[in-house]
C-alpha cells in the first residue's frame, strides 16, 4: 500500500475491531483504489466484504446489497444480477433467501415474467417448477399455487409437457407419489379412473396400474380392503390364469396368498391348506410336502408349529 492507503487502512482498523481476514479484504480493496468505506464496518463478515469487493471491482452499484442483514449468498445473487443489468429490485429483498433469489435471477436472465412466482410464499423448489413450466410455455396457472408442494408441481408439469389430462390428478389431496402413478397410467392410455382415488396409496395404485397394463381383470383386487402386497399376489395369479378366487380374500395375508398361488401354479391340492389359521410358514411346509408327493396328513394341523411340521416332513421324505 502507498502511504495514503496505509493511512486510511490504519484509521479503519483502529476504529473497529476487525479480524485478520476482514483486514485482508480491506487491504486488497485499498490496493485496488476502491472505496472500501462502504463495507469496512464490523457488522459485515469477510464473506460479505468480499461481495462488496467483487461488486466495486466491476463498477456496480453495491448499495443494492449494502445491508448487513443480507448474507453473503444473497449479496452474491444481487451482484450477479447487477452484472447482467437485471432489474434486481424484484428480488433484492430480505424476504427472499438466496435460493429463491437465484430462481428469480435465472428467470430474469431468460426474459421470463417472474412476477408469477417472485413471491416469498413459494419455496425455491416451487419457483423452479414454475420457471421450468414458463420456459416451455405451459399453462402454469394449473399448478402455480401454494397448495401444491414442489414435487406435486413437478408431476403436474411433467403431465402438461406430454399434453396429458392432468385434471385427473391436480388435486392437493393426492401426494406426489400418487400423482406419479396416475401420470404414468395416462402416458400408457390406461383408464386411470379405476385407481385415481386419494384413498388408494401409491403402492396400491401401482399394482392396479400394472394390472391394467397387463390386461387382467383388476376389479377382483382393486379394493381398499387389499393392501398393495395382497394386490400383487392376486395380480400375479391373474397373469398366470390361476383361479385367484381361492385366495383373493382379505383374511389371507400376502404371504399366505403367495403360498396358495405357488401351489396353484404347481397344480397342487391347495384346499388342504387354504385356511387362514395356517401361518404362511406352515402353508409352505404343507406345500413342500405336496410337491414331494407326500401324505401330509400327519402334520396337517394348524396347532403344529411350522418347525415341527418341517421335522415331520423331512422324516417322511427320508422314509420314501
Amino acid at each position: 500500500m502507498n502511504p495514503e492507503e496505509e493511512k486510511i487502512y490504519n484509521e479503519l482498523i483502529s476504529k473497529y475491531n476487525f479480524d485478520e481476514v476482514q483486514k485482508s479484504v480491506i487491504e486488497i480493496g485499498l490496493m485496488q483504489n476502491l472505496d472500501v468505506t462502504c463495507f469496512s464496518k464490523p457488522e459485515y463478515d469477510w464473506k460479505q466484504m468480499n461481495e462488496f469487493l467483487y461488486g466495486l471491482e466491476s463498477g456496480l452499484d453495491v448499495s443494492w446489497y449494502a445491508n448487513s442483514e443480507f448474507n453473503s449468498y444473497q449479496m452474491e445473487q444481487i451482484r450477479e444480477g447487477l452484472e447482467k443489468n437485471l432489474d434486481v429490485s424484484i428480488y433484492a429483498k430480505l424476504e427472499f433467501d438466496y435460493k429463491q433469489m437465484a430462481q428469480i435471477r435465472q428467470g430474469l436472465e431468460k426474459g421470463i415474467n417472474v412476477s408469477i412466482y417472485a413471491k416469498h410464499e413459494f419455496t425455491y423448489e416451487q419457483m423452479k417448477q414454475i420457471l421450468l413450466g414458463l420456459e416451455k410455455k405451459l399453462d402454469i396457472s394449473i399448478y402455480a399455487n401454494y397448495k401444491y408442494d414442489w414435487q406435486q408441481m413437478e408431476q403436474i408439469r411433467l403431465g402438461l409437457e406430454k399434453e396429458l389430462n392432468v385434471s385427473l390428478y391436480t388435486k392437493p389431496e393426492f401426494n406426489f407419489y400418487q400423482m406419479n402413478e396416475i401420470r404414468k397410467g395416462l402416458e400408457k392410455n390406461i383408464d386411470v379412473t379405476v385407481y385415481s382415488k386419494p384413498e388408494y396409496s401409491h403402492e396400491q395404485m401401482l399394482q392396479i396400474r400394472y394390472g391394467l397394463n397387463s390386461n387382467v381383470d383388476v376389479s377382483i383386487y382393486a379394493k381398499l380392503e387389499f393392501n398393495h402386497n395382497q394386490m400383487y399376489e392376486i395380480c400375479l395369479g391373474l397373469e398366470n390364469k390361476l383361479n385367484v378366487s381361492i385366495y383373493a380374500k382379505p383374511e389371507f395375508t400376502w404371504e399366505q396368498m403367495s403360498q396358495i398361488r405357488l401351489g396353484l401354479q404347481n397344480n397342487l391340492n391347495v384346499s388342504l391348506y387354504t385356511r387362514p389359521e395356517f401361518s404362511w410358514m406352515q402353508m409352505k411346509e404343507i406345500r413342500f410336502g405336496l410337491e414331494a408327493g407326500l401324505n401330509v396328513e400327519p402334520y396337517l394341523n394348524p396347532g403344529i408349529e411350522w418347525k415341527e411340521m418341517k421335522r415331520i416332513r423331512l422324516e417322511l421324505e427320508s422314509n420314501e
